[in-house]
């Protein structure tokens, strides 16, 4: 195995959000509030851990899923590693939960595909073992920058390389953006550095879970209070 992947692995393992204490609220109550459509979840090509080439609709369609940008060369703990800790959170909390074993799905998205090859990540798919019967989690590659930029433009993901690429955090710059998004394939929250807490996303997962389909008025309702187009 990788060398390299195995010590980010280790630390992302070691890894856990921040604890509940440092967060100035308390999370919501699932089902009491709704989450606006933002936006239809973009599409695009992308590779598994086994190579194989799928679209990015397969793994983010049928099951509410959290979908976390990420590079396995990020060793800035408060970035890449710390997004991994919190789904690698979900992921444990599902398989003590029927219904977010089967109805949460975890997608974990690579913006450097010029390192992140499907071998690379199915070494760091490693920190998915788990004993009991848990959500489905998938990482996911492009075969080349060209296929991955219609996805990052798609969902808003800055990236860029750093002046130094021996910089000991990684070699590129880049916003932590973890995205919800529902069975329908449709954006109904984003989190950042500052919102990704592990007790909001369970309850605006559970939140989705309980909720039925939109109807076409019920859909343009919510994204119009949200200020969204949905033409």
């Amino acid at each position: 195995m990788n060398r390299s992947v195995l010590c980010l692995l280790a630390a992302a393992l070691a890894i856990t959000s921040i604890s509940a204490a440092e967060f100035e609220y308390a999370a919501p109550v699932p089902g009491s509030y709704q989450l606006p459509v933002i936006k239809a979840a973009p599409d695009g090509e992308v590779l598994d851990a086994q190579g194989n080439t799928l679209r990015s609709q397969e793994a983010t369609r049928g099951r509410v899923t959290v979908l976390s940008f990420i590079y396995t060369r990020c060793a800035d703990a408060k970035a890449c590693p710390y997004a991994t800790g919190v789904l690698r959170e979900l992921h444990q909390a599902s398989a003590d939960d029927p219904a977010l074993s089967s109805g949460l799905r975890l997608v974990s998205m690579s913006f450097d595909p010029e390192a992140d090859t499907p071998s690379r990540l199915a070494v760091y798919a490693g920190i998915a073992t788990i004993e009991k019967p848990a959500a489905e989690w998938r990482f996911l590659t492009t075969a080349s920058t060209a296929k991955l930029q219609p996805i990052l433009a798609g969902y808003g993901q800055a990236v860029d390389r750093k002046q130094n690429p021996a910089d000991p955090t990684g070699p590129l710059n880049h916003t932590l953006r973890v995205i919800l998004i529902d069975r329908e394939r449709r954006i109904r929250n984003i989190y950042s550095s500052g919102t990704l807490d592990v007790r909001l996303v369970l309850a605006d997962v559970r939140t989705l879970l309980m909720e039925k389909s939109l109807t076409p008025k019920q859909e343009r309702s919510t994204a119009s209070a949200a200020g969204v187009s949905t033409n």
